[in-house]
């Protein structure tokens, strides 16, 4: 369940350090685990925790429920810096989850049927459980969160209005979760469909100021459909504690490149919202509605399939939408020294398709979900 917990990665955000403008990036990934024979979700956290190395601890965390478990890599300016964060607490983590007797599984949700794992014991999750009851889904909902730096919360806001029309497609880009309950269900991302189940899950909404995000969060939370600002679940908002847009739309990668390419285009969007932001240049004030229409489309068809271009409404391929936002953050994929590898990195992904594509090419071959498991293992751990 995408963060349902504080996470260390987070407590650690912070904006680009003084004497550059570049802007830092971090990534939190969520994952589950399951039985290596069926691929069915299974309860371990505290068993795979038990097998965590000790020096490693302080970026994994437990996650809303015991099948889930989490990684935050410390943020930087360098993807490299990032990638290596990543490759190196996946790898610890597949085989800590190998000592544990359980398989580490980068997949949006669990695609083989079976018992619903407990929420963990924590307060906090107790009072969720309580008041919002069956709104559990299934075996674990696992998303991927970009962190970008920003100077103050003021800029923050304003970046979040311009950001809003390019969520659907990065959405469209992680989509990695089309079987549940041991059947294909259709979508791309499944588990974008589960999770709009929370109340307060949602596009982030237009916003005036600074001054409205934080009385939309109070009368959110007063009107019961969230404990406390933890539970803004919008698809991008500001940190609480840190100078930082989170973008919290997708499922979370199969692979590291695909994550290392997510975190490239996040902060070169965040970067360019900026830009246009110094420039005097007005943000798009996208009809809601379409909106929602556009994520639901990206969660339908995924990469693979169509995408509602939000400046005329009309669909188009998903892959010229993804042409198009990448065009538009190109300086300043440039300016971060991110250009060639991103070209690299979507290369690849046009060869190999999405997580979703790669899924159902694996069950289109054999037949077995478990084949599904264990490919997704494999690219989990890299």
């Amino acid at each position: 369940m995408v963060s349902m917990s504080g996470s260390v990665a987070e407590r650690e955000r912070s904006a680009a350090p003084g004497g550059t403008d570049l802007l830092t990036v971090g990534v939190e990934e969520e994952f589950l685990l399951v039985d290596p024979h069926t691929g069915a979700a299974v309860p371990a956290v505290d068993l795979v925790m038990e097998q965590v190395p000790a020096e490693l601890r302080g970026q994994v965390e437990r996650e809303f429920q015991t099948s889930q478990i989490e990684i935050g890599s410390p943020p930087g300016l360098e993807l490299s810096s990032i990638r290596h964060s990543l490759a190196m607490l996946r790898a610890e983590l597949a085989a800590a989850a190998e000592r544990a007797g359980v398989r580490l599984l980068a997949i949006g949700t669990g695609p083989v049927d079976g018992p619903v794992p407990p929420v963990v014991d924590k307060p906090r999750f107790d009072r969720m459980i309580e008041r919002f009851r069956l709104l559990v889904p299934g075996p674990g909902n696992n998303g991927m969160h970009v962190h970008v730096g920003i100077p103050d919360a003021d800029t923050g806001v304003r970046v979040l209005n311009h950001v809003r029309p390019w969520l659907p497609i990065l959405q469209a880009v992680t989509a990695n979760s089309p079987f549940a309950k041991g059947a294909d269900t259709g979508y791309a991302s499944w588990r974008s469909v589960e999770w709009e189940h929370w109340p307060s899950v949602a596009p982030t909404p237009w916003l005036d100021s600074h001054e409205h995000y934080e009385r939309l969060i109070r009368q959110l939370i007063a009107s019961g459909v969230m404990l406390d600002e933890g539970m803004l679940y919008w698809y991008a908002r500001l940190s609480a504690k840190y100078p930082t847009v989170e973008i919290r739309i997708g499922d979370v990668c199969p692979s590291v490149d695909d994550a290392v390419l997510v975190a490239a285009l996040v902060r070169a969007l965040v970067a360019t919202a900026m830009t246009e932001i110094a420039e005097g240049r007005p943000a798009v004030n996208t009809d809601h509605h379409l909106l929602v229409a556009a994520h639901w489309r990206a969660a339908h068809d995924g990469l693979e399939g169509e995408g509602v271009d939000l400046t005329d409404g009309e669909l188009r391929p998903a892959w010229e939408l993804l042409d198009g936002l990448v065009e538009r953050v190109r300086p300043e994929l440039a300016r971060h020294g991110d250009l060639d590898q991103v070209t690299d990195l979507l290369g690849g992904l046009r060869r190999h398709g999405s997580g979703a594509a790669r899924q159902r090419a694996v069950f289109a071959r054999t037949g077995k979900l478990v084949d599904v498991v264990a490919d997704v293992a494999r690219q989990t751990r890299g």
